[in-house]
This record gives C-alpha cells, sequence and structure tokens, in this order.
C-alpha cells in the first residue's frame, strides 16, 4: 500500500513540472514551424521588422522579414 502511494506522488508530482524550452528541442521545433521556404517562422504575432505573408494554419501568421518579401508589382 506504502508503494502505491509513493508511486502516485511522485505522478503528481512529475505532471507538475513545467516542459524544458531550451536545448536540442527549441531548435527541432524551430525547423518544423517555418514557412515561407524557411524564411519564415510560424507565431501568434509578428515583430516590428516582420510581417505576415501568408497563415500557417488557424492560429498562426508565418512572419516574414521584410527583405524576404516578394516584390508587389502594381501597387
Amino acid at each position: 500500500m506504502k508503494s502505491l502511494l509513493l508511486v502516485l506522488v511522485v505522478l503528481v508530482l512529475l505532471s507538475c513540472v513545467p516542459p524544458v524550452k531550451s536545448g536540442p528541442n527549441m531548435y527541432i521545433r524551430r525547423v518544423f514551424s517555418t514557412c515561407w521556404r524557411t524564411k519564415g517562422v510560424c507565431k501568434k504575432s509578428c515583430g516590428k521588422s516582420e510581417e505576415y505573408h501568408i497563415f500557417c494554419d488557424s492560429a498562426f501568421l508565418c512572419c516574414i522579414d521584410k527583405k524576404y518579401l516578394p516584390i508587389q508589382v502594381g501597387k
């Protein structure tokens, strides 16, 4: 009975530990969250030097640096 209680306590404590946001997982996540021929990054909002060009999915914008955007003709 004590071992079952110990296992439950450990599981509860492990569920409270936040996920790690650094290390190699950060770089892997960035590669898979790219868009626009890997020039852009999927984010919720774009920075000041970025503009969104297309949508990544229903919740994210494809934020691209202005120098990588295509030239618009006939503006």
